[in-house]
């Protein structure tokens, strides 16, 4: 893989990928289990961001609920 020429880190889908991790982080990363750990994890967050990002998409219009309908526990 070439991040140079691999379109999934073109400067567009960089930024795509930065707003889509701000979105997952603000909407799941601070929600807490009753014995205070995190009810979702940094690895299911970055790789749904990461899914998403490669998947094609171009806005994060429908994000929340892909987290929810595939990498909610």
């Amino acid at each position: 893989m070439d991040i140079l020429t691999d379109w999934r880190y073109s400067e567009e889908k960089l930024e795509l990928r930065v707003q889509t991790l701000k979105t997952l982080l603000i909407e799941f990363g601070s929600e807490l289990t009753t014995d205070s750990s995190p009810k979702y994890s940094s690895k299911s967050i970055y790789e749904c961001a990461h899914d998403w990002v490669s998947s094609g998409k171009k806005t994060t219009n429908g994000l929340i609920e892909y987290f929810s309908t595939y990498y909610e526990i």
